[in-house]
């Protein structure tokens, strides 16, 4: 599968954001999905997860409350609205595919896990 991450863009504290991460080559709903970001100098880090069977969804608690995921099946595509956005949100986002089923929770937010990754979308938060 290859995914494509899209949506990002420069907004205000406080705005929001949809992403986007396009599959080609299977469904969306084949795969467990998961977003990623990646703050300048900083490792990347676990956002939100949701998974292929049971459509159960995890947040890295930061994003709790302001954070949603969803599938789209008819666009095939995972999505990340984001609102109430903060400057600390600012990151390069990233799509990602685990052809592994039955993964434990805690493995849902590990990067080894997932096997495809789309090509990243600049989200910037601005004070």
């Amino acid at each position: 599968v290859q995914l494509q991450a899209y949506g990002g863009g420069l907004v205000q504290a406080g705005g929001f954001l949809r992403l986007s991460c396009a599959a080609s080559g299977r469904s969306v709903g084949s795969y467990d999905m998961a977003w990623f970001r990646q703050a300048p100098g900083q490792v990347r880090e676990f956002v939100s997860a949701i998974r292929r069977s049971s459509g159960s969804i995890y947040y890295t608690d930061s994003v709790k409350g302001r954070f949603t995921i969803s599938r789209d099946y008819a666009k095939n595509t995972v999505d990340l609205q984001m609102n109430s956005l903060k400057p600390e949100d600012t990151a390069v986002y990233y799509c990602a595919a685990a052809v592994r089923g039955r993964l434990i929770t805690s493995a849902l937010a590990l990067e080894r896990e997932y096997d495809y990754w789309g090509q990243g979308t600049q989200v910037t938060v601005s004070s």
